[in-house]
């Protein structure tokens, strides 16, 4: 009787082991991304970080959003950075994703008139990404600038690589949206 039941939990054990992550029957599990922070540096001026701060994931306690305030007439260089700061030490996603860039891409849609975002940074492909970014403001406003990173988009389809998520498929990671005044 003993046999039978360490058999059967070798078994299992077997099976358990042989479903592994590249088991394209098992659908991935995303990352937890807990934090963003969208750096975007003038080339005269301050500094101005854009954050988003959900510790505990969706659900439970609202997320801190901070948005920022940009100077009319001016070029940023914009840097993201994602994080998992649920566990310690903190997970840097920002590395994974740029290892695996060429299955990632990042959106901007804004409402603010006179905002303007380019990408800065490709795949191995020479497909846009979005980690680096050019944010340009023309003229005094304020609205909305909403990021939205997609996982495994057709970065093919028409449209994706000028940033018009509308064809992009794929799965949503994470979407914030931060007040932004432009003055």
């Amino acid at each position: 009787m003993m046999k039978k039941y360490l058999l059967a939990a070798t078994a299992m054990m077997f099976l358990f082991a042989s479903c592994g992550k590249d088991d394209p029957d098992i659908p991935p599990v995303p990352e937890l991304i807990t934090t963003l922070n969208y750096t975007l540096t003038p080339t005269n001026g301050p500094t101005v970080i854009l954050s988003f701060q959900d510790i505990d994931g969706d659900g439970g306690m609202e997320p801190t959003i901070t948005g920022g305030t940009l100077s009319a007439n001016t070029t940023y260089s914009g840097s993201m950075e994602l994080l998992n700061e649920s566990v310690s030490p903190s997970d840097n996603i920002t590395e994974e994703i740029e290892e695996e860039d060429e299955e990632h891409q990042f959106f901007f849609t804004t409402t603010v008139a006179g905002l303007t975002l380019d990408y800065s940074d490709v795949d191995e492909n020479d497909n846009p990404v979005g980690l680096n970014s050019s944010l340009v403001t023309t003229s005094a406003g304020s609205g909305t600038l909403t990021i939205i990173l997609r996982h495994e988009p057709d970065k093919e389809a028409s449209g994706v690589s000028d940033g018009d998520f509308s064809n992009a498929g794929g799965e949503t990671d994470i979407e914030v949206t931060f007040p932004i005044d432009v003055q």
